[in-house]
């Protein structure tokens, strides 16, 4: 009897074991998946925030750099016309000279012309410091790309399709041609 009175305690003993397993995988699971749900889910609602903050701030850097683009386009000419003011500066005063009373018109013709020569040296120095440069002709083989022929004439001392004289004169900015130079071309000797 011993034998069975054994038997059937430890049959108790597994089937209270058996519930006192089931509860706690019951209780434990549940609570820890329930923990790890609500882990993952402060998780990812703290990741949707930072990616809502970088895209905020990602939208404010477009629209501040497209500001930024808009000024500098809108007043990129600026260094230009700082430098082109001088040079309407020292016209007034040429001009100026030029009217002066009690001047002798001779003296003040003189004066004027001196302005003027100050004036161009002044602009064409400030074109220089931008790149704009001229593009020497005469001389030169006529090249369509930088020059505009107005008429042909023929000439003894030019080679033929050579620039004779120039009407007005072309430039460059940086690389690019800005406006093609205006030229005679020689015809060569006449026949």
């Amino acid at each position: 009897m011993s034998e069975k009175k054994n038997q059937e305690e430890i049959l108790e003993n597994i089937d209270a074991t058996d519930e006192e397993i089931s509860e706690v995988e019951e209780t434990a699971p549940e609570d820890s998946l329930e923990k790890q749900l609500a882990d993952a889910q402060a998780d990812a609602a703290e990741q949707k925030d930072q990616v809502l903050r970088i895209a905020a701030e990602f939208e404010n850097y477009k629209k501040r750099m497209m500001r930024e683009k808009s000024t500098a386009m809108k007043y990129a000419g600026e260094p230009i016309f700082r430098e082109i003011l001088a040079t309407v500066d020292n016209l007034e005063r040429a001009i100026a000279q030029g009217e002066a009373e009690g001047v002798d018109p001779e003296q003040g013709l003189k004066a004027l012309l001196e302005g003027v020569k100050l004036t161009l040296k002044s602009l064409v120095t400030a074109l220089k410091k931008f790149e704009v440069t001229p593009i020497e002709s005469v001389g030169e083989p006529f090249d369509p790309a930088n020059h505009e022929a107005l008429t042909m004439e023929p000439s003894e001392t030019v080679p033929a399709n050579h620039v004779m004289n120039e009407f007005e004169k072309g430039y460059q900015y940086k690389d690019r041609l800005l406006r093609a130079a205006k030229v005679i071309v020689s015809a060569g000797e006449e026949k």
